[in-house]
């Protein structure tokens, strides 16, 4: 392999550290030399086969998405702009505990049918992976970025218990420990649940300390899609940090928001909750996405109950007149467990995509408004998507605090994560905009934080918690997974408006030493593979 000398970049290196003007050399997919001040030493430039001008761009690590839904988005779209173009080189998959492995035929249909709305049925793509090692195999044969995958609890509950709203019996306790050490053992980094989503929410807190002990044996860590992100946040929060504590595991808090009215301006007590557990010894971060508003399933919305024994259930129960009025009931008077314990606001609920292309025209309209152009009641409308998109659509939900998101993102423990879905005609512009949208907001046009500090939050300390020792930072003898890019054009192009559009200012992008985005433009390059677990 050629190789190649950045010439004359601005290097924010990842530390924190001050940015300094150096040439840096590539060559076998590796930083081989930095060289401080070269154009005004005196001493010999390096050379190399190719030279690349960086005068007036910015060179850092490349972008770790902490929080990933692109599962198959990888295997099914070689390009992948989405990511690549924001200058992402390594996401973090198998996030909110539902995943595609481990599975066996049965859980492998059932998960393709509960997280449609995220990733798509998959019926594009050869699954021929059922362990954890298996999917990450497949991964290896080349992907547009790096790719590290965290155990789904949910899956694997899935696999051993089903979909019923019980204890695990010690023997099945047994086996999902098991389950976990083997994707450990296989390269996973650590264990995610989505304890608000089914089968995963079903776990009580006993069986996922126990879990989690596996996790901390073999190093990994902990993210947790926690029980409430509404009305009983806080005490959520306090859960996992108990909870990890008492395993003994390092704990990531994913997308650690402070939503809906009761949380207006709370972030402060969140924030001091962590500070006290940090100074009292605990090992834990979080991650969050630059915006307010989040995106799910409209499924998940739902009461556990009424979400017991998996999809087919779900809607066999949502066509039964009186079961249907009961999960009505919940959602709108009581405040569904599915929505964080707060009555569904039906205004703040738009409609970013559909399984079903008939039903294309409600994207981008929310359900009050098109139960009004009816002339029906909201719940009508919604129920009516639940069944005939088959529990397959995705929403936004407009219910953030732009106060709590800046607060939280200038805490001690932040990283950054898109929590992208990429399925939709319209998914929320975080998929797109995250990275790029954290550069040019928060740093130029705002200010919240210093370009050396928000650099470090999106590549070393992410890279830490991941536990790699050769990324994250523009060091001699690391991977050379680069971005580079003009702090003063850098920025979001994706809109709620126009979400899927690329952003700007972000002309290389380096995945292994091999340029993805040249010159702004994706190359054919599948330089991404696996990333697995350090062995402790």
């Amino acid at each position: 392999m050629d190789q190649l000398v950045i010439r004359d970049a601005d290097v924010v290196d990842g530390s924190g550290a001050p940015s300094y003007r150096a040439d840096v050399v590539i060559h076998q997919g590796r930083i081989v030399q930095i060289v401080k001040e070269a154009a005004a030493s005196g001493c010999q430039r390096p050379r190399a086969t190719r030279e690349l001008d960086a005068e007036g761009l910015v060179l850092s690590p490349g972008f770790i998405d902490m929080h990933a839904h692109s599962d198959l988005a990888l295997l099914r779209d070689p390009d992948h702009s989405a990511k690549a173009a924001q200058g992402v080189t390594l996401e973090v998959l198998g996030q909110d505990g539902l995943s595609y492995a481990p599975v066996d035929d049965r859980t492998l249909e059932e998960v393709r049918r509960a997280i449609t709305g995220w990733n798509g049925y998959g019926d594009d793509i050869d699954m021929d992976w059922r362990s954890v090692g298996e999917y990450l195999d497949r991964l290896d044969r080349g992907i547009a970025v790096n790719a590290a995958y965290l155990i789904p609890q949910g899956t694997v509950r899935a696999l051993v218990v089903g979909w019923e709203d019980r204890p695990a019996t010690p023997a099945e306790l047994d086996r999902m420990r098991q389950l976990v050490a083997e994707g450990l053992e296989q390269g996973a980094v650590g264990l995610s649940s989505g304890l608000t989503y089914t089968p995963g929410m079903y776990a009580e807190n006993a069986e996922l300390t126990e879990l989690c002990r596996v996790v901390a044996s073999y190093g990994g860590y902990y993210c947790p899609h926690h029980r409430s992100y509404g009305a009983g946040a806080l005490e959520a929060y306090a859960e996992m940090v108990a909870l990890t504590r008492e395993a003994g595991c390092p704990l990531h808090l994913a997308h650690a928001t402070m939503n809906f009215g009761v949380n207006k301006g709370r972030a402060p007590e969140l924030l001091t909750l962590l500070d006290d557990a940090l100074d009292a010894g605990a090992d834990i971060s979080l991650d969050t996405y630059p915006y307010t508003p989040g995106s799910t399933t409209l499924a998940a919305l739902l009461p556990s109950w009424a979400s017991e024994g998996g999809p087919a259930s779900v809607l066999a129960r949502l066509t039964d007149p009186a079961t249907a009025a009961r999960v009505r009931h919940d959602l709108e008077v009581t405040g569904a467990d599915g929505c964080h314990g707060v009555p569904v606001e039906w205004e703040t609920i738009e409609i970013s995509g559909v399984s079903d292309p008939t039903l294309a025209h409600h994207v981008g309209r929310t359900v009050r408004e098109l139960a009004d152009e009816r002339g029906e009641e909201p719940w009508t409308t919604a129920h009516r998507l639940l069944v005939e998109d088959r529990l397959g659509t995705t929403i936004l939900q407009h219910v953030g605090h732009e106060e709590n998101v800046r607060a939280i993102m200038c805490h001690r423990a932040h990283t950054g994560g898109s929590d992208g879905i990429l399925q939709g005609t319209k998914p929320h512009p975080r998929a797109y905009g995250t990275f790029p949208r954290y550069l040019g907001h928060y740093v130029r046009e705002l200010g919240v934080l210093s370009l050396e500090e928000c650099v470090a939050r999106l590549t070393a300390r992410p890279a830490a918690r991941l536990r790699l020792p050769d990324r994250g930072l523009v060091r001699e003898g690391y991977r050379a997974d680069l971005v580079l890019f003009d702090p003063e054009t850098v920025g979001a192009g994706s809109t709620f408006a126009a979400p899927r559009t690329l952003p700007t200012g972000i002309p290389y992008v380096l995945v292994d030493g091999r340029f993805v985005i040249e010159d702004g433009r994706r190359t054919d390059v599948l330089a991404g593979r696996a990333v697995r677990r350090t062995p402790v």
